[in-house]
């Protein structure tokens, strides 16, 4: 690294010294002068004014980041703009200036390829830098007639593609770094050819396969780095006989076999070694010792096995010990106390394996000054914590969960004033919690949670400041909870005094802890009701309270938390009636209210929808109403309207019309099921594979990442109540489609609550199928709901019926059995939600923008936000509004008739719509607002008779002569009288 900033300081200082006094503006138009300014109109940005100088008042020579020969007079040798935060090109006249030797334009932002022409007019190029910018494409090949190159340095860009194999032919090369790219392939033999280079990068990218066994003849090299790929096989054991390196990184990879047992000897000059994350086996050589240059060992995640070297000791510059995640079988005390010399240590890892043994007191000896990280965890060490620990003075990490250690905290560990995690769980620890624990005032997480220490909590652990979890459960600790811990506002990810013997009331201070998202103080011996100041807790997402005494009722605070996703207030003494604000909490997924002595009606919204979601038992006052006393198996509430007479009465009236309207239908169905055409006979619908038991979980903040903070470039439509924007969801790498609603719009709220009402209980392969749902709070405290899709390639149908002018000629490429099957695909899905599930779905809102193809061109139906779900226990309908008509629900032009009079939601609102559809499939006929007032008996007969125009489909011809069952279904479909219009089945 030294001998890299040497070369940087070194190359300038030459260029400059020859750099040219002369002010002379003659040739100002010559060839490197004309290429400068192509140079100079190739940026876009110049935030910090570096090329102002580059105007004619200047002899280019002496424009800023321009160096010019002493011995070829005006001609450019060296151009340095490195860090002016430059954003363009890189303009390919360049390659004009051929007496160019140095380019330095690292840490800008230039993007687009990097011009061949660098290479294939450049040979006097000695120093290349573009690092650091966002240059694209793949490394040129003509870099390889850069005979003289010295320096090439191309990290940190968005290069693909291979590394070019002429690059092994520079000779003269000392540097070469194309770390951090999207480089792939394998590393190229070539490179084995370099017999001057020291420096040799090829970190985070993708290269795989082996590692060249002529790379052994790179015996000039100092640094070799190669982490972060997927390089597989064995390290060529030249690699380990090349004696000038002192930095070997090949970290995270998959390599395996075993270290040489001689590499101490072999690589004398080592100061850095990082294996870690491999597959490496055997054992660490104990030769390692030998490299008394050592300052660095990273050998974690791997599958070493034996013992540790007992000599590190004679490393005294080792500064770094990790060797987590293996299988190394030793005793730990051994191996501290052979560490006491080296005086610089300032980390140790060796977590994750199988070391037995206590900790020695001469942990006491190690480094006071330097140590700063001491993980032991997840071992078998056994015996107490030495009181010396506390001598360690400028320790910040302190991990040892997962062993057999026994006896107390000591209180010298107080005297680390300078720790920041403190891990000690899952240990068989014992007595009280010192009250020296609260000097750690640089604290953000304290694990102390299953052990056996009892007592109370010292009201001490109040003065964290930088605390952000805490975990004390599953100890022995009893008294009342300290106010002072209630009141630590910094705790931002978990709080957990669960499954203790704790007493007395939980402080309204709890109201403090704005930035919680756990709170757990579930199973102790909590008492008096449960705080209405929860309400504070504004970011809380699970609040677990079971298992105590709490009385009274549920506070109405709790309404406040919309973000909850978990709430647990299961075994207590809580009384009451069940609020319905937890059925407003849109994003709750889990609630036990079990084994209380709640009483009442059950709300019927939200989480209640859910029998899974939601536990109830133990409380014997409970009742449900309709659907949700059959869901959560509760008994139904006595009813409140006692007309039972007279509404048996109508019955008797309605039950005889409606066997007559059924027997009519009958008739009519029976007729054109005889008739229907044959390239539908054998079409059938198929359920979607049922969900998951869990749905995707997501959240504001993942949906915001997902869609580019729900920018313009995403946006794929504009629906009544919101917008819907593409996004890929990281960690499930899926491509969804983001419904965003628009709260502040009447009827947005009622329109999600519709969808998910409706999309909850049904599968279809015609269904848009639905991912997860979202209902939280934004970054500035809005209410926030959202739906998120399966993503449809193809998009709308609307989109293909009526295409821009931008995308007309593609998408007018729908044949005669594509809108067949299309038209299939929509009535078989709207049978469904007819009749094909336990519940009755009308949809209301039937649209060719409302029905999504898939990559198969499978037809989706999607938008449930007027859908409406009709009960046999209950005809009531809920009131929607459409931007576009107000007290009409649905889209003027494709709502039934009956709905402008005032009629209720029906089945056959629906299948007047499909007709509507239909005839817009095979006609090309745009339904216009206006059409609905117009007569509407011609419009069938248009349909039959629309002559060869500019707007009428040639292929209306061919359906009047191959397929006249279309326009019988057509009119049964669009028929003004509903009674009358075909259901489904016998389309």
């Amino acid at each position: 690294l030294r001998l890299y900033g040497f070369l940087v300081w070194w190359w300038w200082w030459y260029l400059s010294t020859s750099t040219p006094s002369a002010t002379c503006f003659e040739n100002q138009t010559s060839s490197d002068g004309v290429a400068l300014m192509a140079f100079k109109a190739a940026i876009d940005q110049d935030p910090l004014g570096v090329l102002s100088s580059w105007n004619d008042t200047l002899h280019y020579c002496e424009w800023e980041g321009v160096l010019c020969s002493h011995r070829h007079r005006d001609r450019v040798i060296g151009l340095n703009l490195r860090s002016q935060g430059l954003v363009g090109s890189l303009s390919p006249h360049i390659g004009n200036l051929s007496f160019l030797t140095s380019i330095d334009l690292q840490n800008n932002s230039f993007h687009d390829q990097i011009p061949q022409e660098i290479g294939r007019f450049l040979f006097r190029l000695q120093w290349i830098d573009l690092s650091n910018n966002s240059f694209a494409g793949e490394i040129p090949n003509s870099l390889s007639n850069c005979s003289n190159l010295i320096y090439l340095k191309l990290s940190s860009n968005k290069l693909i593609g291979n590394i070019p194999p002429g690059i092994g032919s520079f000779s003269k090369l000392q540097i070469l770094v194309l770390s951090k790219n999207g480089l792939s392939g394998s590393i190229p033999p070539s490179l084995g050819n370099l017999s001057s280079l020291t420096f040799l990068s090829l970190a985070y990218t993708a290269l795989q396969g082996q590692i060249p066994d002529e790379l052994s003849g790179l015996q000039s090299l100092t640094f070799l780095q190669f982490r972060d790929n997927n390089l597989s096989g064995k390290i060529p054991l030249g690699l380990y006989n090349i004696s000038t390196i002192n930095f070997f990184s090949l970290h995270l990879n998959q390599l395996e076999g075993t270290i040489p047992p001689n590499i101490g000897l072999t690589l004398p000059n080592l100061k850095f070694l990082y294996l870690g994350h491999n597959r490496f086996t055997g054992t660490i050589p104990t030769s390692l010792s030998n490299a008394s240059m050592l300052e660095d060992i990273r050998l974690t995640s791997n599958n070493f096995k034996g013992s540790m070297p007992k000599d590190f000791g004679r490393l005294l510059g080792l500064r770094k010990i990790v060797l987590a995640r293996n299988q190394l079988q030793d005793d730990l005390s051994t191996f501290i106390s052979s560490l006491t010399n080296c005086s610089l240590l300032d980390c140790i890892e060796v977590s994750e394996n199988l070391l037995r043994g206590s900790l020695p007191n001469s942990i006491a000896n190690l480094s006071t000054t330097h140590m700063n990280i001491l993980s032991m965890g997840y071992n078998q060490l056994h015996g107490s914590i030495p009181s010396g620990i506390g001598n360690l003075l400028n320790l910040n990490i302190l991990q040892m969960p997962m062993n057999h250690l026994t006896g107390p905290i000591p209180t010298l560990i107080g005297k680390l004033d300078k720790l920041q995690k403190l891990f000690l769980d899952s240990n068989e620890l014992t007595e009280q919690l010192p009250s020296s624990l609260g000097n750690f005032t640089l604290l953000n997480s304290l694990f102390l949670g299953r052990n056996n220490i009892y007592g109370s909590i010292p009201p001490t652990l109040g003065s964290y400041r930088n605390l952000l979890e805490l975990d004390l459960s599953h100890n022995n600790l009893n008294g009342s909870i300290p106010p002072e811990i209630m009141s630590l506002s910094s705790i931002s990810i978990s709080l957990s005094l669960a499954h203790n013997v704790l007493t007395g009331s939980l402080p309204s201070q709890v109201g403090s802890l704005k930035n919680l998202a756990v709170l757990d103080m579930s199973d102790n011996r909590l008492s008096g009701t449960i705080p209405n100041s929860l309400s504070g807790c504004s970011s809380l997402e699970r609040l677990h309270l079971e298992g105590n005494s709490f009385e009274g009722e549920i506070p109405q605070g709790l309404g406040a938390l919309r973000g909850l996703r978990e709430l647990d207030l299961s075994h207590n003494k809580l009384l009451g009636q069940i609020p319905k604000f937890l059925g407003e909490l849109g994003g709750l997924e889990k609630l036990n209210l079990s084994f209380n002595r709640l009483h009442g009606q059950v709300p019927i919204h939200g989480v209640f929808q859910n029998a899974s979601a939601v536990s109830l038992v133990g409380n014997n006052g409970l009742c449900g109403d309709g659907g949700s006393a059959l869901l959560l198996k509760l008994p139904p509430c006595p009813s409140l309207n006692p007309k039972k007479n007279k509404l048996s009465h109508v019955a008797k009236v309605i039950i005889p019309v409606a066997i007559v309207s059924i027997c009519l239908s009958l008739l009519i169905f029976l007729f054109i099921f005889c008739h229907r055409p044959k390239i539908l006979r054998d079409i059938k619908g198929s359920l979607m594979p049922s969900f998951k038991s869990h749905l995707l979980r997501v959240s504001y903040a993942e949906l915001l990442k997902a869609t580019d903070g729900f920018s313009d470039a995403n946006l794929i439509g504009l629906g009544s109540y919101g917008s819907v924007y593409k996004g890929i969801l990281e960690h499930a790498q899926t491509v969804v489609a983001v419904k965003v609603l628009n709260l502040q719009l009447r009827g947005a709220s009622k329109s999600f609550m519709a969808e998910c009402k409706a999309l909850r209980s049904i599968r279809h392969r015609n269904l848009l199928k639905i991912l997860t749902t979202c209902s939280s709070i934004d970054f500035q405290g809005n209410n926030f709901k959202a739906l998120v899709y399966e993503f449809m390639a193809n998009g709308s149908l609307e989109k293909w019926l009526h295409p821009d002018a931008v995308d007309q000629e593609e998408s007018r490429n729908l044949k005669l059995i594509q809108r067949l099957n299309i038209a299939v695909d929509i009535a078989l899905e709207l049978d469904y939600l007819h009749s094909g599930s336990d519940l009755t779905i009308v949809h209301g809102d039937m649209k060719p923008s409302n029905v999504l193809l898939d990559d198969e061109m499978t037809a989706r139906v999607g938008d449930f936000g007027l859908a409406k779900v009709i009960s046999s226990i209950s005809s009531d309908f809920t009131h929607h509004h459409q931007s576009n008509s107000v007290g009409i629900k649905g889209t003027i032009g494709y709502v039934a008739p009956e709905y402008g009079m005032g009629d209720m939601v029906a089945m056959q609102g629906d299948v007047y719509s499909y007709g509507i559809l239909l005839l817009e499939m095979f006609t090309v006929y745009v339904s216009l607002p206006c059409s609905i007032l117009l007569p509407r008996p011609s419009l069938m007969t248009a349909a039959v008779t629309i002559p060869s125009s500019s707007y009428a489909d040639p292929m209306i011809y061919y359906l009047n002569r191959k397929i006249p069952t279309l326009v019988l279904v057509l009119f049964l479909c669009s028929c003004m009288i509903f009674k009358l219009r075909v259901c489904y089945k016998f389309i």
